[in-house]
């Protein structure tokens, strides 16, 4: 129908709908393209590669040029084709900044994977040397410094800024000079780091044996249920009066209290006896001898036992005389 004014032919919401659905469709293709990977150099994606491998068996195989700057990616076509020529050729999407591709520089990898490992290969290098802790600090503010240094060195070697040289001399100035400190502190954090698993071990272990005894304690508290119904079946049936006494008791006091209570008893009997140990043939306490006042005088005089004042009979006899009227006064 044409509209009574303009003549115009009013526009249906039907078509709106379909041009936005168009135009989304054709955004997120943009961004699907934005992801897939491309060649640099002939700018044909991995999807048409793919869909020439199913056609034919010589489709190229794509290859990340693993540069900070660049990181683009190129066909084993263009590579070979580049590098047949001449030895290092120049990145086309890299433009105005000469980067060189070189083949020692390509990889199946992509540049986030190599940037990620050589982070943490470079990360466990500084902070091997860098391996100070917080309690060798005055405050917080120092050591909070301290880490921003030590992320700034990182970042500077792992991204190759302008400066990734001088923070490779340093990190090794730093290693000479301070070699016997770094030592230290590495023994130390790896003692913390061995009581820390020591402890986790225990911990495990303790977690471990509480897990037995629940297990054995599920076990008792099932097989004292069933001998409750053994005999209560038997009692219906005449074979016997009524439970034993100990059944009796676990069901007053409940059946894991009862297990529990069986338990504690064994362990108190258990600590009680003690180790047990293999008594030797004359007995663990030897048969003492009587010694009369003979021997007893004569092994005074010559020392034994107590402290000598004039070396003579007489006086001993005098000690003798005055601690037994002390033992009865």
């Amino acid at each position: 129908m044409t509209s009574s004014r303009t003549g115009e032919t009013p526009r249906d919401d039907g078509e709106d709908g379909d041009q936005e659905n168009c135009s989304a469709s054709a955004s997120s293709s943009d961004s699907d393209d934005a992801d897939e990977i491309r060649c640099a150099c002939c700018h044909s994606y991995q999807s048409d590669a793919f869909n020439m491998e199913i056609e034919t068996s010589n489709a190229s195989k794509y290859q990340t040029n693993l540069v900070v700057d660049c990181g683009h990616q190129f066909c084993d076509n263009c590579i070979e084709r580049e590098l047949s020529r001449r030895r290092t050729f120049p990145c086309p999407s890299c433009h105005p900044n000469l980067v060189l591709v070189k083949r020692v520089t390509l990889s199946s990898r992509s540049l986030d994977d190599f940037l990620a490992e050589r982070d943490a290969s470079w990360r466990r290098r500084v902070t091997a040397v860098y391996n100070k802790a917080s309690e060798d600090f005055a405050d917080k503010k120092e050591h909070d410094d301290y880490l921003e240094m030590v992320e700034d060195i990182i970042y500077s070697i792992v991204n190759e800024l302008r400066d990734a040289e001088e923070r490779k001399d340093q990190l090794r100035a730093h290693e000479e000079s301070n070699r016997h400190d770094i030592v230290v502190r590495a023994s130390r954090r790896a003692d913390a780091e061995r009581t820390m698993g020591d402890r986790v071990t225990a911990e495990i272990r303790d977690g471990e044996r509480r897990k037995r005894e629940f297990m054995e304690e599920e076990r008792l508290v099932k097989e004292t249920k069933r001998r409750v119904k053994v005999e209560n079946t038997e009692v219906m049936l005449g074979e016997r009066e009524e439970l034993s006494a100990e059944l009796r008791a676990a069901q007053m006091q409940g059946y894991r209290n009862s297990v529990r209570a069986a338990r504690r008893g064994r362990n108190a009997a258990a600590f009680a006896e003690g180790p047990k140990v293999r008594e030797p043939a004359d007995g663990l306490v030897r048969e003492k001898k009587p010694i009369d006042r003979a021997v007893y005088r004569r092994r005074v005089t010559a020392g034994g036992g107590i402290v000598k004042g004039q070396g003579d009979v007489a006086y001993n006899e005098q000690c003798w005389a005055v601690t037994v009227s002390s033992l009865f006064s």
